[in-house]
Order: structure tokens, then C-alpha cells, then sequence
């Protein structure tokens, strides 16, 4: 919220309570008052006015006709005061929900830069759609760049044709998305400190769009990564395909897997295949564009949240060009639980009391842990939910979002979540898996270490 959004609301707000409580003496300035929050309504509005602020809009109409119903019978005027109460408390909502949520700032030593890449891997179809359609994957990359400012790409694909929800949000609560800082300029060159950066894959979780992990991501950029959020799509709330169709979330649960078992299977190899098409893709100069010879393809490791951590481990099964793999909060489904991975894997946890992990999710990850034979680490988050991974917090005002979190969890919030979740990874990521304990260490509540093996 912009200093003249917060000096027009408390201005309204504190001369509705006035003329509540005291109205003969509230009259007597009305017409100035009012004129000057008109004023500034209007001056609101042309700098860049946006839906949150209609209750304030609402309030400054409804005490001019309260003021200029004065000699209106008494019971009219109490349902007018009335009124002007709810209406005054209604519009607490720009302070609860922000147009433009600040999200988790960048920690490392680089800048940022963006580029979206739209492919279609013609081999093979769209599972969601009846049509001959062909499997779009869409990825946005994150990258080390000394480019400190320029042009910003929206925080959302689609904003033009937002579904009702995306992924449980409602959209309109994201229309004014296109604000939101996302710490990173769009098409900067790659910075050239190094020859080449580590690369990492990441999925997002079920349902969710990739710039939900907008801060978590950029941080990581900007520790050294080229990090590249894939998009799968018709199960992402929201993306924008290489036609411009924009895809919401697509649901097919057959009749006779009422728990969505072998829907949830099925998703795991469609998004497996895509992580698999993103790597396809990384010797391809014409294809990869401006990253072109800045990848380090010896270095190639995935990552993901929910459904997309158990997406990396499939596809750190199914693929030997991916060097490690690492699990955030991630059920496992199908066969994976039983297959033994031969290389390294870790798993990040929100804490279990918060999000009342399923016996699933338990069941499964211990096992799959059991039976590895590489380098194995398991770190749980005290007071981190399972959303404090994404940028879905931010979307609430702190004041909001501080009585959320004490009411249903994850009160280490998502900027100490997520830059504690990349110290972590940054070590895993590279290699250096000495350093992680160490990292581990540095932030309270974090228990867990390397699997006995």
C-alpha cells in the first residue's frame, strides 16, 4: 500500500468513527473533510487505483449523504451510522490484502534476470484435452545477471483470463498481480563472471503456478543458479501456452479411483516427462536462447515443491542426466516409494504438527530413503507450513498474516522459510554436502541431518 492509499483510508476511516461518535461536532468540518478525501479519491485512483480500495471509495460517498440527510427521523439515522460502522470496518480489506504483495528479497550476491520459454515437444499429445493437441511446457528462467534494473515480466501468466480460482486462490485477488516486484529484469544477459552456472529444474506443486515460487526461486538465482520453473499445463492454476491459449487446471477423476491414486500417478509421469523434454532442450542453442553456452549441463540437478519434489525424485530416477535431486514437502506416489535411487536426495520439511503430513507422505518418503544408496539428508522446519515454501503467505498483509499463522501454523513465515530453505539447498545443489549440517545450523528450529547409510 502507497503512502497516499494509507493517508486516504486512515483519513476516512478516522472521520467515520468521528461522525459516529460525535456528529454534531463532525458536521461542522464535513465539507471540507469530505472535499479533501474526494480530492484525494480521485488523485488515488488516477495514480493507479485498483479494486481494494472501492470500500474507502464507498465510505466517503456514504457519509456525504449522511451528512447531508441530517434531518432525516432518528431510526434512519442510526441505520445510517450503522452503516457508515460496517463500511468503515469493511474496509480494512486493502490493509489486509495488498494489490501488490512484497515478496521474499533476493540474498545473494548476484541480480536477476528472467526469459520465459513457451516450447511444444511434438512427440507427444495433451493428455487433458480432446483435441490433437501437442504437450506444451512452459519454463521461466531465473539467472545470475548485473543488470540491476529494466523491464519487469507480470508475476502471472494470464491475467486477462484468470479462472475463478488458481490453485485456491481467488482470482480476482491476483488481477492486480502485474504490480508485484518480482526482484528480476526481464531478458538481462547472463551474468559472465562464470563460464558457465549450475543449472536447476524446478516443479511446481500440484495445481500451483510457477510464479507462486517467485521468491523462493529468484533467491536462489541470485546465490548462483540458472534455475528453470516449469510450468505443467492444464494442472497449473494459470499459464499461457506458445499460441497464447491461456490453460487453467483440468480435472478428470474416473469414477473408480475415488481417492485419485491413479490420477495423482499418472500426473507424476506427465510432469516426469516434461522435466525429461526441459533437459532435451538445454543443447539447444536455437532453443534456449540468451542462456545458450552459460549452462553447466554437468551440473544439472531438480527440485520441487509437493507433488513437483516428488516430480524431481522420478525424474532423478528416470533420467541419468540429472545429478541430484531434492524433495520439498513432496507425497510420493506410484512404485517410487520402492525404487532405489543411486543418487543424492534430500528431503526439506515443513514442521509435521503444522501441516499434519499424511501417513502417505510418511509412509513413503521413509521408504524411499531407506532404500537409497547415495547420500541421503532430511532437515524438518519447526514453525514452517506447507505453504511456507511459496509466495501464498505474502498474499495477506502482515497483520493478517500474523493472525493466520497463530491460528493454523507456520509462524517462521515465508521470508525466514525460504531463504533458510535455500541455505540448505545451495550446498546440496553444488555438490558440497559437508557444508549442509553446518547450514542447517545457522537457523533455529531446523532438526534433521545426513541419512544413515
Amino acid at each position: 500500500m502507497s503512502a497516499i492509499d494509507a493517508v486516504l483510508w486512515g483519513s476516512a476511516v478516522v472521520f467515520a468513527v468521528v461522525l459516529i461518535a460525535f456528529p454534531a461536532a463532525g458536521r461542522k468540518v464535513a465539507p471540507l473533510v469530505l472535499a479533501l478525501l474526494g480530492v484525494g479519491a480521485v488523485m488515488q485512483w488516477a495514480v493507479g487505483g485498483y479494486w481494494h480500495m472501492w470500500p474507502v471509495y464507498l465510505l466517503i460517498v456514504l457519509m456525504l449523504g449522511y451528512v447531508l440527510t441530517d434531518a432525516d427521523p432518528p431510526r434512519r439515522r442510526v441505520v445510517a451510522r450503522t452503516g457508515l460502522g460496517v463500511l468503515a470496518a469493511v474496509s480494512i480489506v486493502p490493509w489486509a490484502v495488498p494489490p501488490a504483495p512484497s515478496l521474499t528479497t533476493p540474498s545473494g550476491p548476484y541480480a536477476v534476470g528472467s526469459e520465459i520459454f513457451r516450447w511444444v515437444d511434438e512427440s507427444r499429445g495433451e493428455p487433458a484435452t480432446e483435441a490433437d493437441d501437442r504437450r506444451n511446457v512452459v519454463v521461466q528462467a531465473w539467472y545470475p545477471t548485473t543488470v540491476g534494473s529494466g523491464r519487469q515480466w507480470r508475476y502471472l501468466d494470464g491475467l486477462d483470463a484468470l479462472p475463478g480460482r488458481v490453485s485456491q486462490i481467488p482470482g480476482f485477488l491476483l488481477r492486480e498481480s502485474w504490480r508485484i516486484d518480482t526482484h528480476a529484469t526481464a531478458q538481462a544477459p547472463v551474468s559472465g563472471e562464470r563460464t558457465r552456472w549450475p543449472v536447476v529444474l524446478f516443479s511446481p506443486g500440484y495445481g500451483a503456478p510457477r510464479a507462486f515460487y517467485t521468491g523462493l526461486l529468484t533467491d536462489l538465482a541470485s546465490r548462483g543458479f540458472v534455475v528453470l520453473a516449469i510450468d505443467h499445463p492444464y494442472e497449473s492454476g494459470v499459464t499461457e501456452l506458445a499460441d497464447g491459449t491461456v490453460a487453467t487446471t483440468v480435472e478428470h477423476f474416473p469414477a473408480d479411483d475415488p481417492d485419485g491414486l491413479r490420477f495423482m500417478t499418472e500426473r507424476l509421469e506427465t510432469r516426469t516427462a516434461d522435466l525429461r523434454f526441459v533437459l532435451d532442450q538445454l543443447d539447444r542453442p536455437e532453443t534456449i536462447g540468451l542462456l545458450a553456452t552459460h549452462l553447466d549441463t554437468a551440473t544439472i540437478t531438480a527440485t520441487g515443491h509437493s507433488l513437483g519434489g516428488a516430480t524431481a525424485l522420478a525424474a532423478l530416477d528416470a533420467d541419468p542426466r540429472l545429478r541430484a535431486a531434492a524433495n520439498i514437502d513432496g507425497t510420493l506416489y506410484g512404485a517410487l516409494p520402492d525404487h532405489t535411487l543411486t543418487r543424492p536426495v534430500l528431503l526439506l520439511e515443513s514442521d509435521h504438527a503444522d501441516t499434519g503430513h499424511s501417513q502417505r507422505y510418511l509412509d513413503g518418503n521413509a521408504a524411499l530413503l531407506d532404500h537409497l544408496t547415495a547420500p541421503g539428508f532430511r532437515y524438518e522446519l519447526a514453525d514452517a507450513d506447507h505453504y511456507s515454501f511459496t509466495d501464498v503467505p505474502h498474499f495477506l498483509a502482515a497483520p493478517a498474516r500474523f493472525a493466520v499463522t497463530h491460528l493454523l501454523g507456520g509462524t517462521r513465515g515465508p521470508d525466514a522459510t525460504q531463504h533458510a530453505t535455500n541455505d540448505i539447498l545451495t550446498p546440496f545443489l553444488t555438490g558440497d554436502h559437508s557444508a549442509i549440517p553446518t547450514a542447517a545450523a545457522t537457523h533455529p528450529g531446523i532438526t534433521g541431518g545426513p541419512i544413515p547409510g
